[in-house]
């Protein structure tokens, strides 16, 4: 697989994860949701954090949440150039196909949010009771560095109350799966799950694609 092909690839990601979340973004109101299917509603959520909505700022108490808000993106804009020269150099080796397609998907899922982080406090306005307009007169509901990724993905494939039996959790209202992502969040995910169940193939020696 060629680092053209792979680029495509990034492309195409970052394109189907950018048009859903501007989309979202320019047609729902924070916390609105539309049912798809019992199991799957697009819910509007924006996450100001890491994975699952952690703060550095809920790990590191002496930080605040505007610092370590600047520290996120800037690790990621870091680690996205890490991320940029694996994909390079595994071209170059001609490692095997399993592996640049990971790179890729992880590359394009990494930048999809960086792009949110930011320049979406920029570039659009505040989605709290109202829907956002792209490049208010006003201004953006944030600066430069301090925007929030867009989530709307949700799938609540079970909701009830877990049976009694069940120590500590016996009893209580239960929801699977809980967490709202988007399509980068889904591209990492993939493109690491593919280096852990195919890891043999991902890094064998072979020149094959």
């Amino acid at each position: 697989m060629s680092l053209k092909k792979s680029i495509v690839l990034i492309v195409v990601v970052l394109l189907i994860d950018q048009i859903s979340k501007i989309y979202v973004k320019t047609h729902f109101m924070l916390h609105d949701s539309v049912e798809v299917f019992s199991w799957f509603k697009i819910y509007f959520i924006e996450n100001d954090g890491m994975a699952w909505g952690t703060k550095i700022s809920d790990i590191v108490s002496f930080m605040s949440d505007r610092t370590a808000k600047t520290f996120l993106t800037l690790f990621r804009v870091v680690a996205i150039f890490g991320i940029g020269y694996w994909l390079y150099a595994s071209t170059k080796k001609n490692s095997s196909k399993v592996l640049l397609i990971a790179i890729a998907l992880i590359f394009a899922g990494a930048l999809g949010n960086i792009i949110d982080s930011m320049f979406y406090g920029v570039f659009f306005g505040d989605s709290t009771m109202q829907i956002a307009k792209f490049m208010p007169s006003e201004g953006g509901y944030e600066t430069l560095l301090h925007g929030r990724v867009v989530d709307m993905l949700y799938f609540p494939l079970y909701k009830g109350y877990l049976p009694e039996w069940i120590p500590k959790f016996g009893g209580k209202y239960f929801t699977f799966f809980e967490p709202v992502f988007n399509v980068a969040d889904m591209a990492i995910s993939t493109g690491f799950i593919m280096l852990i169940v195919f890891n043999k193939r991902a890094f064998s020696n072979q020149n094959s694609n």
